[in-house]
Formats: C-alpha cells, sequence, structure tokens
C-alpha cells in the first residue's frame, strides 16, 4: 500500500470522503441474515423542524458507537433512522411562514391548503437535520429512513387506534385536560412542564346564607372562583361540622353554594375549607363527580373570560384575577394576602401558563395497559442503566392518569373517527363508511383533532419494520436492543413505547434503555435560545473536526450525568487525535512496503511483550466496558494507552531498534509497532471513526475497510503478567531519574552514570535493559552495585520500590537543594503513610472492605515505609557530610 498520507492531520481533507466511500459500500446497511445475530437500535427520531444542537449529538455519538462496535463484532447490527412531524413545533412554524409570505391566518388559509403548505415545508426543512447527523459520521442504514407520517407509520398509528378502540381503551369523554391557550391545544400530563413561580394564597370570606358568619376560603387562582359550585371540609374538621349541608354566598356573583364534605381536603393546608371549581381543577373535577356538582366553564380557549364570567367577560385571566381582588377587597370580602412559592404548570413547547379546562378529548385507558410495562421492569426483563432511572419510569406508571391523545390542531395524523351527516352517529374505521349504520344517512365528516404526536411515536420500535404486517425485517430485528435516550423524556417516550410494544407486539421493545444527561454549558447551565448560551455543533466540526466533537462527548459521558460543554476539552480531543496521526505516520514512513502481518513466531523482548501484553488486557477490558455502556471509561482506557504507553513509550523504545543495524530486531519492532497500531485503531474505530478509517487505509497488511473488519478479541496466549510487572519496573525507574535531572535543572545532553542498588531481582530487570537506562534516562552507563559504600558521596538518589539508583553528579549537585529535594519526598511518603495507617485504623473499613482490598492497603504501607527509610538514610547521610 501506499505510504504517502499527509503530512499534517487535516478532518477537512478526509471526513466527507469516508463518509461518501462508506455509503457507497453500503456498510451501513443490514438485512435479515440466519447467519448472524440481529442486534438494532431506533433512532429517536429528532423532529423536522430541528437542527442539530448538542443534546443530538450527544445521544447519536453514543448510539454511533454502539452500533459501530456490534458492527464489527459480526452482529448484524442496524441503526434504523427517521424524522417525527412534531405537531405543535411544525404547525407553529408553517403557519409563521405562511404569514410572512402571505399574509395569512390559519383560518384565512384553511386546512387544506395549510396541509399542503406543511407537506412543501417539510420537504424543503425535513432532511436538513438528517444532513447535519450524516456530518456527525452517524451509520445509519439510511436507505431504511422512515417518517412519522409516512404511509407505512399512517397505516400503523390507524391499526393501533382502531384496536384500542375496539376493546374499549380508547374513548371521547368530556373531561379536564391540559389546555394551552396559546397553542390553542390540548395536552397530555407529560407534555406539561412544572416550575416553581412566585403567587399568593388570597384568603376571601364566603359568607353564609343570612348570616354573618362565614367560612374563610383560600386561593391561588381567584379569577376561578367565577366557576365555584360548593365549598368542601374534611368530615373530621371539628371546625366546619356546623356548616356542613349549609350553603354559602358565593362572593361578586352573590349565588348560593352548598358546603359540602370530602376526605380529599387537607385539613393542615390553608384554611382547610376548600372552594371546588369542577370545571378548572383536576382535583376539583374529581370531587365533582362524586358530589354530581355543576360543571360551570368561565373561561375561554384563549385564555379569556367567558360569558359566564359576568363583567370580567372579554378579560385575559391574569387581568380578571386583578380585578376579582380588587372588587373583594372593597367588598369586605378579602381578608389578607399571603406570599406562597407554588408549582405551575406550563406549556413545554411555550412556556405559557397551562389552564386546566373542560373538553370533548379523546383518551387512551392506562390502568390496564400500565400494569405489564411495571412488571416487566419488576421482572427485570427491561433494564435502565443507569438503573436509578427505572424509579422515574415506575413513578410515572403508577401515577399515570389516562392519556389524552387529541389535540386542536391540523398538522399530525388525523383522528379516524367519522360523524353522520344526518344523525351524528360516531364511527371508527381506516375510512369513513357508506352508508350510516343507524340512518342509513351517506355523508360523513371525519374527526377535526390529530393525534398527539407520542401516539406515533410509541409505535417507532415496530411501525418501522413494517407492523402491522408480519415481515421478515419485524421477525428477525424486533424486539430492538437498546433505546439511547435523554432522562428528559423517559415518560414522554419510553414509557409509551414499552406499554405499546407490550400491547400490539406482545413483547418489549427493548431489552436496555441507556440513559445519558444534558449537555450544558461551562457553567452547567442548560443549553436554551433564551440564554444565547447554546453550541452549534457543526461549527465545532468545522473548526476541530466531527472525531474530535465525538471524542469529547464520549470521554465525558457517564450514564445519566450532565456533561458540561468546553470547547478547550474538543480542542484536547483533536490534539490527541493529532498524535495518533503522527505517530501512525511516523510507523508508515519506517515500514515501507514490507509484509509486516504479525504470526507469533517473531523473537520479542521485555518492551515487545509488555505493549503486546498491555493491548490485549486493554481489548479485553475494554470490550467488557462496552459491553456495560461503559463508554466513557472505555474512551478514557484506550486514550491512555495510546498516548501514554505507546506514544510516549514505546514508540521511543522502538526508535533504538529501528534505527539500528540488526535487521532482524528492526523486522520485529515493526511488526509489532504495525500490530499494535492495528489493534488501537479498530478499538477507537466506533469513537473517532474517521481518522482511523483514514489511517487504516494506509496500514500494511490492513484487508477492506475499518468499519467492518474483526473486532479484536483477548488472547491468553498473550497475556504477559511479568512482562508487564517488569516493563512497569523499567518505566518507573526511567520517571524517576527524569524527575531527579529534571529538578536538579540537569540538561538532557549531559550523561551520567546510573548506579543501581537493591532487590536482586529488580536490579536484575533493571540492568538487562539498561540500554533503555541509557537512551530513556540521559544515562553513561549503568553499573550495578552490591555494596553502598561503592557508591559516590556526591551521588543523587532516585528511589523507586525495591530499588535505589544513584547518578555521581559530581560538582553539578548543591547538597543543600538536595537535602531540600529529598525533605519534600519525605513529607509526601509520610503522608501517604499516615493515610494509609488511618485507613486500616478505620473499624468501619476494615469490617466492611473486602479482604483482597485490606492485603492491597497493607501492602503499600509496606511500600511506602520502605521507601521512606531509605529516603531518610539519605538525608541522614548528606546532612552528615
Amino acid at each position: 500500500m501506499s505510504k504517502n498520507i499527509a503530512k499534517n492531520y487535516d478532518p477537512k481533507a478526509f471526513e466527507d470522503r469516508i463518509y461518501q466511500m462508506w455509503m457507497e459500500k453500503k456498510h451501513f446497511s443490514a438485512n435479515p441474515n440466519p447467519e448472524k445475530t440481529p442486534y438494532t437500535i431506533v433512532l429517536p427520531p429528532p423532529n423536522i423542524t430541528g437542527q442539530l444542537h448538542m443534546g443530538h449529538a450527544l445521544d447519536q455519538t453514543l448510539q454511533d458507537i454502539l452500533i459501530r462496535f456490534k458492527r464489527m463484532q459480526g452482529f448484524e447490527a442496524l441503526w434504523l433512522p427517521g424524522t417525527d412531524h412534531a405537531s405543535i413545533a411544525t404547525e407553529v412554524k408553517v403557519l409563521e411562514s405562511i404569514k410572512e409570505k402571505e399574509g395569512l391566518s390559519k383560518e384565512e388559509i384553511g386546512r387544506e391548503r395549510f396541509l399542503e403548505k406543511a407537506w412543501e415545508w417539510k420537504e424543503i426543512y425535513g432532511n436538513r437535520i438528517v444532513d447535519q447527523m450524516k456530518k456527525l459520521g452517524s451509520s445509519c442504514d439510511w436507505d431504511r429512513e422512515r417518517f412519522t407520517m409516512d404511509e407505512g407509520c399512517n397505516k400503523a398509528v390507524t391499526e393501533v387506534f382502531i384496536k384500542l378502540y375496539e376493546k374499549g381503551l380508547i374513548y371521547k369523554g368530556n373531561r379536564l385536560i391540559n389546555w394551552c391557550p396559546d397553542c390553542q391545544t390540548s395536552l397530555s400530563d407529560a407534555e406539561v412542564e412544572h416550575a416553581e413561580k412566585e403567587g399568593n394564597f388570597w384568603h376571601v370570606k364566603y359568607f353564609l346564607k343570612d348570616s354573618d358568619e362565614y367560612l374563610e376560603i383560600a386561593t391561588t387562582r381567584p379569577e376561578t372562583m367565577l366557576g365555584d359550585t360548593a365549598v368542601c371540609v374534611h368530615p373530621e374538621d371539628e371546625r366546619y361540622k356546623k356548616f356542613v349541608g349549609k350553603t354559602v354566598i358565593l362572593p361578586i356573583l352573590n349565588k348560593e353554594i352548598p358546603v359540602i364534605e370530602d376526605s380529599y381536603v387537607d385539613m393542615e393546608m390553608g384554611t382547610g375549607a376548600l372552594k371546588i371549581t369542577p370545571a378548572h381543577d383536576p382535583n376539583d373535577f374529581e370531587i365533582g363527580k362524586r358530589h354530581d356538582l355543576e360543571e360551570i366553564t368561565v373561561m375561554n380557549e384563549d385564555g379569556t373570560m367567558n360569558g359566564l364570567a359576568g363583567k370580567y367577560e372579554g378579560m385575559d385571566r391574569f387581568q380578571c384575577r386583578k380585578e376579582i381582588v380588587k372588587d373583594l377587597e372593597e367588598a369586605g370580602n378579602l381578608v389578607k394576602i399571603v406570599p406562597h412559592d407554588h408549582n405551575v404548570g406550563t406549556c413545554y413547547r411555550c412556556n405559557t401558563i397551562v389552564e386546566p379546562m373542560l373538553s370533548d378529548q379523546w383518551f387512551v385507558k392506562m390502568e390496564s395497559m400500565a400494569k405489564p410495562a411495571l412488571e416487566a421492569a419488576a421482572e427485570g426483563d427491561l433494564k435502565f442503566v443507569p438503573d436509578r432511572f427505572v424509579k422515574t419510569y415506575n413513578h410515572w406508571l403508577e401515577n399515570i392518569r389516562d392519556w389524552c391523545i387529541s389535540r386542536q390542531l391540523w398538522w399530525g395524523h388525523r383522528i379516524p373517527a367519522y360523524y353522520c351527516d344526518s344523525c351524528h352517529e360516531m364511527v371508527v374505521g381506516k375510512e369513513a363508511p357508506d352508508v350510516c349504520p343507524s340512518c342509513s344517512g351517506t355523508k360523513f365528516t371525519q374527526d377535526e383533532d390529530v393525534l398527539d404526536t407520542w401516539f406515533s411515536s410509541a409505535l417507532w420500535p415496530f411501525s418501522t419494520l413494517g407492523w402491522p404486517d408480519k415481515t421478515p425485517d419485524l421477525e428477525y430485528f424486533y424486539p430492538t436492543n437498546v433505546l439511547v435516550t435523554g432522562y428528559d423524556i423517559i415518560f414522554f417516550w419510553v414509557v409509551r413505547m414499552v406499554f405499546s410494544g407490550i400491547e400490539q407486539m406482545d413483547e418489549i421493545p427493548f431489552e436496555d434503555v441507556f440513559i445519558h444527561g444534558l449537555v450544558r454549558d461551562r457553567e452547567g447551565r442548560k443549553m436554551s435560545k433564551s440564554l444565547g448560551n447554546g453550541v452549534d455543533p457543526l461549527e465545532i466540526i468545522d473548526k476541530f473536526g466531527a472525531d474530535a466533537l465525538r471524542f469529547m462527548l464520549a470521554t465525558g459521558n457517564s450514564p445519566g450525568n450532565d456533561l458540561k460543554f468546553q470547547e478547550e476539552r474538543v480542542e484536547a480531543c483533536r490534539n490527541f487525535a493529532n498524535k495518533l496521526w503522527n505517530a501512525s505516520r511516523f510507523i508508515l514512513m519506517s515500514t515501507e512496503d514490507e509484509d509486516l502481518k504479525f504470526d507469533g513466531s517473531e523473537e520479542l523482548i521485555l518492551p515487545d511483550k509488555w505493549i503486546m501484553s498491555r493491548v490485549n488486557t486493554l481489548v479485553k477490558e475494554v470490550t467488557e466496558n462496552m459491553e456495560k455502556y461503559e463508554l466513557g471509561i472505555a474512551a478514557n482506557k484506550i486514550y491512555e494507552f495510546v498516548w501514554n504507553e505507546y506514544c510516549d513509550w514505546y514508540i521511543e523504545i522502538a526508535k533504538t531498534r529501528l534505527y539500528g543495524e540488526d535487521e532482524n530486531a528492526k523486522l520485529t519492532v515493526k511488526k509489532v509497532l504495525v500490530e499494535v497500531l492495528g489493534k488501537a485503531l479498530k478499538l477507537l474505530h466506533p469513537f473517532i471513526p474517521y481518522i482511523t478509517e483514514e489511517i487504516w487505509d494506509y496500514l500494511p497488511n490492513s484487508e477492506g475497510d475499518i468499519i467492518v473488519a474483526e473486532w479484536p478479541e483477548f488472547d491468553t496466549q498473550i497475556e504477559d503478567p511479568t512482562s508487564e510487572k517488569n516493563m512497569e519496573l523499567l518505566m518507573s525507574a526511567i520517571r524517576s531519574i527524569r524527575n531527579v535531572r529534571a529538578e536538579m535543572d540537569v540538561v538532557p545532553s549531559k550523561k551520567a552514570k546510573i548506579m543501581v542498588y537493591g532487590d536482586q531481582d529488580k536490579v536484575n530487570v533493571i540492568a538487562e535493559n539498561k540500554e533503555y537506562l541509557i537512551s530513556l534516562a540521559s544515562g553513561s552507563e549503568v553499573e550495578v552495585v552490591a555494596d553502598k559504600s561503592e557508591i559516590p558521596e556526591d551521588a543523587v538518589s532516585a528511589v523507586i520500590e525495591g530499588v535505589e539508583m544513584f547518578l555521581p553528579l559530581n560538582e553539578l549537585i548543591d547538597f543543600a537543594k538536595e537535602i531540600e529535594r529529598l525533605e519534600k519526598e519525605k513529607k509526601k511518603l509520610v503522608s501517604e503513610v499516615e493515610r494509609v495507617d488511618k485507613k486500616l485504623s478505620n473499624q468501619g473499613f476494615v469490617s466492611k472492605a473486602p479482604e483482597k482490598l485490606i492485603n492491597a492497603e497493607k501492602e503499600k504501607r509496606e511500600k511506602y515505609s520502605d521507601m521512606l527509610s531509605k529516603v531518610e538514610e539519605r538525608i541522614e547521610y548528606l546532612k552528615s557530610k
């Protein structure tokens, strides 16, 4: 192969070219294959309104790492992509576009033309985020790309709606729902975000009829009192027993309402007397049902007061609040105002305060579907990583209410319910019937509402594989293996996919849920438009390359935890890629066009055995980490190995033989360099796919493309703990001598004899590999001494476990400076001994820690004590001179 790899690392020179190559060779494709085990991930579909943000970049990087890993392991790995129609968000964008270009409102343009415009908008902007994902390196099977409103998904949605309706699990009812006055649509509980807001408790007198006695009511929403139909107290509240069964006069409207009792009331909350507004509060709604109270809606859908609000008609709800408080004060009904911070529900899209409203809506009964979804987690069939997030999942399912699935929008899956124009009979079906079953009428009008976006998203793991048809894809790839998603949509999406999968497929949609956190700014704040602290991944890719961004996201990730974005960390990851590039280029330039296939017959010396064993151990550990979704730990281990052990140590050690005269030694070291680099590139590929593919193409003996190369496997034959231990000793010795020389400000060009004394086995290891102390620790020669009396008085010492090394630096040494250095070393060792002693004297630690851990601490103490006594001995010696 040609070795003309570019001199400098420039991701722009090859990232797009490599992605195009992968696409052309169909490396991302997956198809049912009886010879292979399937591995499936469905992409959480980004909204067509969206642009790639850092949250997407993290989510998709983690998925791509897993899919590339499994592809290399030999699985038939399918990463199925697609986009979401995002009802509310898209409708808002399209209406803004129509208003800007044509000056027309939603009502003026009409449903049919609006939908034409919405589909046009989708064609123009819907693929933008897909193109951006490709820049990141996402290896999705793009030939399978789906859209939540495509023909197949629409068929699945209709099928599920009809099946649930026929089972009695979908119904239409007039119930209290969450209403957004700005978006003018209902919201499910999951679409309401709660936030602490400053507010007040307004204490109001409700006088008994024909009496000066009154009940004091505390409310946070005085405007809703216009819809009050009762006052409620607890049956056991002695304060109010005499009032129960009587009536009070509702202030301002001056109408009678009853005093009732219900055990829902909290006697300790407020005054213990509760105003009941069934049409504007979910708890009051339930109380109203139990006591057959009238439901009076006093607001319009746009948040203004309606005709039942009397003189406040037409006012905005918050303006009405101010006017009512003023009127209550003037009438003598306002007792006091108490500041009170409370949880307020807001729309997840526009942040408008949500209003509980009575409305005719479609609902899914949740109780029977929630139960098997809870059991799946309880029995361990569905696992969360980290497992703490199962609590969020369980909490949501245990407290779930019927799911409001209808939305007062035009963009989305229209509800498949048809009303006879003659008798208003409702028929649910795939299409309008020819004849009304009730009156034989032939004209029908379809329900105006569309389904909640999450209704179609809930079917994503199986609708995208062909359901309701029994396709080969569905049979082979379902259930999927893992869902990768942020903790912020566990209740939005994860819960719904699980109960939908069980209901429709009799099987959970995935085995594992791998939860990641949010990407925050450097100060830990959530990235948002309002704060202006968002970072565009495409700008980062343009500046540093996709690999650098991916590696930063991977190394900074631990399951379930948020990640702070810092550009200097991306730069550090680019520096790592640059180091890998330069090291690879050095090796490629040193290896020419030779056959360098490693076959195990090579005569290896200590550094070779060490690096081969270390990369072998790395393969084992990284594979285990990847299987446990510890992607950040895996990435950091590879980083440490490549940067420190391979580049900074082995390549430097290899240069002696590369530049030497022994041709056999030269060939062996070349083979080892290439073999280890090949394995490191494979381990790195899922994380930084572009640079690894580019280097792989130049590597001697590499076959095919690295994206489909075999993942390395741990080999017990290569495992060599003795060589690892001996090499660690050698490196420790070199490091120690380098540190001493640096502290003494001795220039590297000044060579000095290295005299070695101590444990015989360890001394022998150093002596047998003395050429490395000469080349890497500026030694002129290495001499083993049997007696300390042979060591010159002016020698400076370097101490490692079991070995002392002395450098006779003659007049270069300043005795006072050397004593000062040793005193610092002594202080550090004393601190270590005290730390271990404290740990071993801690009964809590000793009684609970495994024996292996306790023994390790004892060994540390012995090692530090030994080193300390040698340093003290040296100090005494120098002071005596």
